[in-house]
C-alpha cells in the first residue's frame, strides 16, 4: 500500500512521461534564465526569471495535452495577469486588498481572453508583492521579463516535445470524412453525438481539465468497450450516413458521373420529383447511359432505420451492391450505409473482442 503513494494521479501517466517532464523542466527553466539574461543584461535589479515560470514548466512538460498548458495559455495567461497585477498595484496601495483583487481580476481577464493558466494568478501576485525589481520595472514588467520568459519557455517546450515525439501544441485530430459531406466518419456514428457531450457538461456544471475534443475521443473508446460488453444489436440508424448525396432521375449521365467523382463515392441514389427513391446508379451503369440517369438506373437496395445493421451483410457482400439506402415508409431517403460503414463497425467490435479476450 505504501507504494501506491507513488502511483501517478494523472490518467495515462507513465514513468517515462514523468522522467521526460523532469528533463524538460530542467532544460526549459535553465535555458529560459540564460536566454533572458543575455537579452536583458545583468544587474541586481534585473529580474531574469519570475517565479510563475516554475509552475508554467510543470504544466508545459508534465501535462502538455492540458488546455492550461497550450502556448497562448502560457504566454497570454502570464502576461495579461502580470499587467492586471501592475495596474491594480498602481491604484491600490494596501497590499492585502491589492493582492486579492489582482488575482480575482487576473482570473476574469484570462477567462475572457481564453488563456486560463494557473500560474497567471502567481504572476498577478508577483506584480503586487514583487519588491524593488518589479517596482523599478513598472508597466514594463508584464512584457519584460514575464512575456519574454513565457515566450522563451514555450519555444523551448515546443522543441523539446518535437524531439520527444510528443504532440505539442496539443491538437485533437478528428477523423476526416473522405466523401466531402457533413457526416462524421463511419466509426464515429455509433452511440453518442457531440451535442450529448455539451448537454452532459452543462448538467454536471463543473469545469474539467481536458479539451472537449479529447474528451470525445476518450468517451468513444469507452463506449466501444461498453457496446461490445453488452452485446447490444446495432441498428441501421446507429451507423448510417445522414447527409446523403443523391441525383435526380432527369439528370444527365455526365452530371451523375461528376457527383460520384466529386464526393468519392461508388453509389448514387436516384430520386424523383418528390424526392422519393426510385433507383441507384454507379459508374458501371453510367457507362451505358446515352440520355438521362433514369434510363440506366438499377434497383436500389433498401432498409428501414430499425433494421439490424448486420443483416445488411449479405446484400453488401453480393459483389454487386456497394451501398444500401435507408428509407422511411414513403421511400424518402433517411440515410445510407456502405460496405465501408459496416466494415468499420465490425472491425472495431472485433478489435474490442480481441482486447477483452487477451485481458
Amino acid at each position: 500500500m505504501a507504494f501506491r503513494l507513488f502511483v501517478p494521479i494523472l490518467a495515462g501517466a507513465t514513468l517515462r512521461e514523468r522522467i521526460l517532464a523532469c528533463i524538460g523542466a530542467t532544460i526549459g527553466i535553465a535555458l529560459t534564465g540564460v536566454i533572458s539574461g543575455l537579452a536583458m543584461g545583468g544587474g541586481p535589479h534585473v529580474a531574469l526569471l519570475v517565479a510563475p515560470m516554475g509552475a508554467s514548466a510543470v504544466l508545459l512538460f508534465a501535462v502538455p495535452a492540458s488546455p492550461l498548458a497550450q502556448p497562448w495559455s502560457i504566454i497570454g495567461g502570464n502576461s495579461i495577469s502580470a499587467l492586471v497585477g501592475v495596474t491594480v498595484a498602481h491604484f491600490i496601495h494596501d497590499p492585502v486588498m491589492a493582492s486579492g483583487l489582482a488575482v480575482a481580476l487576473a482570473i476574469a481577464a484570462m477567462s475572457f481572453t481564453r488563456c486560463l493558466h494557473p500560474p497567471g494568478g502567481a504572476a498577478a501576485l508577483t506584480a503586487v508583492l514583487g519588491g524593488p525589481a518589479v517596482i523599478s520595472a513598472g508597466f514594463l514588467f508584464p512584457f519584460v521579463p514575464v512575456a519574454l520568459n513565457s515566450t522563451i519557455l514555450v519555444a523551448l517546450g515546443f522543441l523539446f516535445h518535437k524531439l520527444a515525439r510528443r504532440n505539442y501544441p496539443h491538437v485533437a485530430a478528428p477523423a476526416a470524412n473522405s466523401h466531402g459531406t457533413a457526416d462524421p466518419p463511419a466509426q464515429q456514428r455509433v452511440g453518442f453525438r457531440p451535442e450529448d457531450i455539451d448537454a452532459a457538461l452543462t448538467t454536471l456544471d463543473e469545469t474539467f481539465d481536458i479539451d472537449r475534443d479529447d474528451l470525445e475521443r476518450l468517451l468513444r473508446q469507452v463506449e466501444l468497450q461498453a457496446m461490445v460488453r453488452s452485446h447490444r444489436t446495432l441498428l441501421c440508424e446507429d451507423i448510417m450516413s445522414r447527409d446523403v448525396v443523391s441525383v435526380s432521375e432527369q439528370a444527365t449521365a455526365d452530371e451523375a458521373r461528376q457527383q460520384l467523382i466529386d464526393h468519392n463515392i461508388r453509389t448514387l441514389p436516384v430520386v424523383d420529383a418528390d424526392a422519393r427513391l426510385v433507383g441507384a446508379v454507379g459508374l458501371r451503369e453510367l457507362t451505358k447511359a446515352t440520355d438521362t440517369v433514369k434510363s440506366v438506373m438499377a434497383k436500389a437496395g433498401t432498409a428501414s432505420p430499425e433494421t439490424p445493421a448486420m443483416s445488411l451483410l449479405p446484400v453488401l457482400t453480393d459483389g454487386r451492391s456497394h451501398a444500401v439506402v435507408i428509407v422511411d415508409g414513403e421511400r424518402h431517403i433517411l440515410g445510407l450505409i456502405t460496405q465501408t460503414d459496416l466494415l468499420a463497425v465490425a472491425a472495431r467490435m472485433q478489435r474490442a473482442d480481441k482486447g477483452l479476450a487477451a485481458a
